[in-house]
């Protein structure tokens, strides 16, 4: 890890983090769980929220894609997501569910400047972010595609629109 010139789990806490949820909604697989972590861990998010059937760790399904992330990464469980982006709004966050809709704006053209705190909900495998949770947010994000399906991975979703905005919030 000194070769790497990556940090111990205890300086990791005290890093600063960047001003950034990450809400997972209804996420089946716990490889995928584990990989959000471990991306999660990767660009310093503050925390991540696991919601409804979401699972939790220690879970050795979730460590086999996590590598340790989950020991790093802040998080807590809250069984219903939409009563969570409720409470983030009354805080203050701007809430954002990465989901193909109606009037999503493409990863490409959204900018956060971090000045409001800013959540990010990623759904379920097969039904996405639930309606009601949707209905509920500022705004989606969508992440233009090109091919044929027209759907990616939760955790390769997530990695995606993360790079995005931590890249985007490390350039200022």
């Amino acid at each position: 890890m000194q070769e790497l010139q990556r940090i111990d789990v205890a300086t990791f806490k005290q890093s600063e983090k960047l001003p950034l949820v990450v809400i997972l909604d209804n996420v089946r697989s716990m490889n995928n769980v584990g990989s959000v972590f471990r991306t999660c861990d990767a660009f310093r998010i503050a925390h991540v929220y696991l919601c409804g059937i979401t699972a939790q760790p220690p879970h050795k399904e979730i460590e086999k894609t996590a590598l340790g992330a989950t020991e790093s990464v802040d998080w807590s469980y809250v069984a219903s997501t939409a009563s969570l982006v409720k409470e983030l709004i009354m805080n203050n966050y701007q809430v954002y569910a990465v989901e193909q809709v109606k009037n999503s704006i493409p990863l490409t053209d959204f900018t956060s400047d971090f000045s409001q705190k800013t959540a990010l909900i990623f759904g379920n495998e097969v039904m996405g972010v639930e309606q009601d949770v949707i209905d509920l947010c500022n705004g989606c994000i969508e992440i233009p595609q090109l091919g044929t399906k027209h759907s990616l991975n939760i955790s390769v979703s997530a990695g995606i629109v993360l790079w995005h905005l931590f890249y985007s919030f490390t350039k200022k």
